[in-house]
This record gives structure tokens, C-alpha cells and sequence, in this order.
């Protein structure tokens, strides 16, 4: 009777499977802060990514601890953040069923380094994504429209 456990463990963890590359570039934001209501309209939540871990040594101010003023090696994590630009603004609507998406507003000069996002191959495609969002808001009609 063999003892795998012991000859031949596993290598990683099964919660990482299955491996292969990322479908998506950019992260997601998962969850949202409750949105207190009282103060004006702001940013509540900001894009980062998992960029890797290393190790720091820092003193623990901790009173009561045994090891209180001694220095301790402890895992961190490095997450990046890129720089954000706000591209457009999505206002939502309370329903009885929650909430629901009422209008979205995207702006009227957006950069190639933006637009290569919404491609998924940019030198083979005709560059048209938002030419004609920008040109609503620029006309008369479309500003009396909305």
C-alpha cells in the first residue's frame, strides 16, 4: 500500500486551476461601498490589479503582544494601480426591482490608447467605436433632445 501523500504531494493548489492566460485585461470591481447619500456625487471604487508579493520588516506596535517593539518579517501584497481617466458617466434609477441603468454619457474626445480597449484587433479594424456618440452632444438636435 503506497503513501502518496507523502511520496509524491501535489505541486500548487487545486483552486488555481484550470491554468491557462486571463480572458479579460482588466480586472472588475466586485463589490461597491454603501453610498451614503448625504454627500455629493464621487468616486467609489478604483481599478488595481495583483501585481505580486514580497516581504517587509516592520516593528509591531502592539501592546500586550509578546512581540511588541521587536521587529517581525510579514508577507505583503503589491497591487497596481494604473492612472484611471473617466471616459463616461452611467446614472441609474431606482426600480421596485433595484437598480437600473437610465442613462449613459460617454465624453466627446476619447484617446486611440482608449478606443484600442473596446477592439479586439485594432490595426485590422475601422476605428469607428464613440465617432458618433461625440457628434451628438456637439449638435444643437441632439443637445435639445436630451
Amino acid at each position: 500500500m503506497s503513501h502518496r501523500k507523502f511520496r509524491a504531494p501535489r505541486h500548487g493548489s487545486l483552486g488555481f486551476l484550470p491554468r491557462k492566460r486571463c480572458q479579460r485585461h482588466r480586472g472588475k470591481v466586485k463589490s461597491f461601498p454603501k453610498d451614503d447619500k448625504s454627500k455629493p456625487c464621487h468616486l467609489t471604487a478604483f481599478m488595481g490589479h495583483k501585481a505580486g508579493m514580497t516581504h517587509i520588516l516592520r516593528e509591531v506596535d502592539r501592546v500586550g503582544s509578546r512581540s511588541h517593539k521587536k521587529e517581525v518579517v510579514e508577507a505583503v501584497t503589491i497591487i497596481e494601480t494604473p492612472p484611471m481617466i473617466a471616459v463616461g458617466v452611467v446614472g441609474y434609477i431606482e426600480t421596485p426591482r433595484g437598480l437600473r441603468s437610465f442613462k449613459t454619457v460617454f465624453a466627446q474626445h476619447i484617446s486611440d490608447e482608449c478606443k484600442r480597449r473596446f477592439y479586439k484587433n485594432w490595426y485590422r479594424c475601422k476605428k469607428k467605436a464613440h465617432t458618433r456618440t461625440g457628434q451628438k452632444w456637439a449638435d444643437e438636435d441632439g443637445k435639445e433632445e436630451h
